[in-house]
């Protein structure tokens, strides 16, 4: 094993990393800032060295083989452990420092918890910048795998651990109904019966039934679904003036409520509060920078009522 290693180019599990993540050789390539036929000749280098062809062509793209799949989160470690082996931990000072940091998150945790975020670094870190990017449909490490997110915000039901990752809980939020502030149908509370007769607005994303409404499934309530939205941050922006009633985030619906004029009841019915978790790349643990910005995560968190360290 010590000669095989000492006989081996460590750059190639920087060249096989990128591959298994773009799985396309033009894009591995560009990512190492090398020309696309030195990575096909690196490719050629991987096969002979694994014995196997690592990614095989399926119609117009490149696939991973069953050994390559596993190979995957092991190599992943094993540059996020070289990396920290060969990187001096550094001291970070957010009212000095340049960084940006860029962060994979819904429209409702954009709002509910990088807003205030972004408002204690306009005065605590200057230098700092914060690119938002929407969470990937279907595959939810796709941004962190081909490093075009630093941190991931997702609810942890959609997210089970996985190797090769990085997560901790962040914080969680209830649900409460909303309605028009004028709805007629509805007083200050609502029975499961009414819930079920009223006109529903659902909520969907990528064609998925949300959190919430699976819940509703499994709890066999019925719903009277006339509206459905792509988004949770506008969903609640369509109750004004209408008779319909939905399921809102408690933080949302308290952000929205006077502005948009809502009004906020508690559910007729039991329901698992939406449990938010924060994922990262092992490569970032001993990143000071990297550290400071989950820490203050937590600590907006915090100031919610609704943090892991509350509960």
């Amino acid at each position: 094993m010590a000669k095989n290693l000492a006989n081996m180019d460590l750059n190639l599990l920087v060249a096989l990393d990128a591959l298994l993540a773009e799985r396309n050789v033009t894009r591995a390539a560009e990512r190492l800032l090398v020309g696309q036929s030195a990575m096909s000749s690196t490719l050629a280098r991987l096969r002979r060295l694994f014995d196997d062809p690592l990614l095989v062509r399926e119609g117009r793209g490149l696939i991973v083989t069953p050994l390559a799949e596993s190979l995957i989160a092991p190599v992943r470690q094993a540059l996020g452990i070289i990396e920290s082996v060969l990187t001096v931990r550094s001291s970070f000072d957010p009212a000095v420092h340049h960084r940006t940091f860029t962060i994979s998150a819904s429209d409702y945790v954009t709002l509910v918890l990088l807003r205030p975020l972004i408002e204690k670094l306009a005065e605590e870190a200057p230098n700092v910048r914060v690119t938002i990017i929407p969470v990937s449909a279907g595959d939810y490490t796709e941004d962190l795998r081909r490093e075009q997110a630093d941190l991931l915000i997702v609810p942890g039901e959609l997210f089970p651990r996985q190797a090769g990752y990085v997560q901790a809980p962040l914080f969680s939020d209830a649900y409460v109904v909303a309605v028009d502030a004028e709805n007629p149908d509805v007083g200050n509370e609502i029975d499961i019966e009414k819930f079920s007769t009223l006109p529903y607005l659902a909520y969907q994303s990528g064609g998925r039934a949300s959190l919430v409404d699976l819940q509703l499934d499994q709890l066999q309530i019925q719903r009277n679904v006339e509206v459905t939205a792509q988004s949770f941050l506008i969903a609640p922006l369509l109750l004004r003036g209408t008779r319909l009633i939905m399921l809102a985030h408690r933080q949302l619906g308290l952000l929205l409520a006077e502005q948009h004029r809502l009004r906020l009841l508690e559910p007729p019915m039991e329901l698992r509060r939406l449990e938010q978790v924060m994922v990262w790349t092992p490569r970032h643990n001993t990143d000071a920078g990297h550290e400071w910005l989950r820490l203050r995560l937590l600590d907006v968190a915090r100031e919610l009522g609704g943090s892991a360290q509350e509960r």
